[in-house]
């Protein structure tokens, strides 16, 4: 665990992005974006594959015009993409990432609010949830469908903290990639990072409060605050 900011005392929730954080998808949608791409004729690299994660829609065909032309469908290539990895999920099934269950628990346990802040949208965050057991352990499911802009914007942030009754101040934001830490620091947030596909660099230090190698980590840190409160 490597913390660069003292967690705040007066936290009140914990708000998570879904992929990559709490459910292990991360390494799904790298692989089928890039599937994707190569069966309309894209060669996607692996860097910009890590770039679209948790990347809001309004940004994305921007991009895929500058990557692969004027002539690239984006909506067309991400249901070929969405399509790919669902019958990969209905075959195989998904995994919760490590400590999900146990730092969910601890938190309702405690008595911090639980929320989602996430790219996708209601349903299929529902859906996920209940494949993996972690249905019902929310307060609030937040999907950048109800905001203006999603990450790494820090609307869906403000939004979700807002929905909870809640200063962004008063809310740990945990996240995997550097457009969610972006998101969630720039809204106010006291952000922790659980790497999946990349560790963060020197330009997305400055965005993180605290650097976890996995949950149960967070669940550490929160003891040790409790502990020095009584």
């Amino acid at each position: 665990m490597n913390i660069n900011h003292k967690l705040p005392e007066n936290i009140k929730a914990v708000i998570f992005d879904l992929d990559g954080t709490l459910l292990d998808t991360e390494k799904l949608l790298f692989k089928y974006w890039r599937e994707a791409a190569a069966q309309f004729g894209y060669d996607m690299s692996p860097e910009q594959a890590l770039t679209l994660r948790s990347l809001t829609h309004r940004l994305v065909q921007p991009l895929f015009t500058e990557w692969f032309g004027e002539d690239c469908d984006y909506r067309q290539l991400r249901e070929r993409r969405m399509k790919l990895m669902q019958e990969h999920i209905d075959k195989y099934g998904i995994e919760k990432k490590k400590g999900a269950l146990e730092l969910l628990g601890y938190l309702g346990e405690n008595g911090y609010l639980r929320a989602i802040a996430t790219a996708t949208d209601t349903e299929r965050a529902e859906k996920m949830l209940k494949l993996v057991g972690l249905d019902g352990c929310f307060d609030r499911i937040i999907c950048a469908s109800m905001v203006e802009w999603g990450k790494p914007r820090p609307d869906i942030y403000l939004f979700t903290a807002d929905k909870l009754g809640l200063e962004p101040g008063e809310c740990i934001a945990v996240e995997d990639s550097p457009n969610g830490v972006i998101s969630a620091s720039t809204a106010g947030c006291y952000t922790i990072m659980v790497p999946d596909q990349t560790q963060p660099g020197e330009e997305l230090n400055k965005y993180i409060s605290a650097v976890c190698t996995d949950l149960t980590e967070i669940k550490g840190l929160l003891d040790n605050e409790r502990s020095h409160e009584q």
